[in-house]
């Protein structure tokens, strides 16, 4: 996952209004925020997006 990902992942995060595992709520969100990327990434990566929601990736606690 790069960099502008998680960014996005932690903007959405941040703004409390889903439950991250909550995952069309959250492409709603990423994409009225022109996250375009990043409901694709939900799309094509899904078991990837889990896993970081769920265990972070070693660089940052989600």
């Amino acid at each position: 996952m790069d960099e502008k990902i998680r960014d996005e992942i932690f903007d959405i995060r941040s703004t409390g209004l889903a439950n991250m595992m909550d995952l069309p709520y959250v492409q709603r969100l990423a994409f009225d925020r022109n996250y375009f990327d990043f409901v694709m990434f939900i799309e094509e990566h899904r078991k990837e997006y889990v896993y970081f929601i769920l265990y972070g990736d070693g660089d940052e606690d989600v």
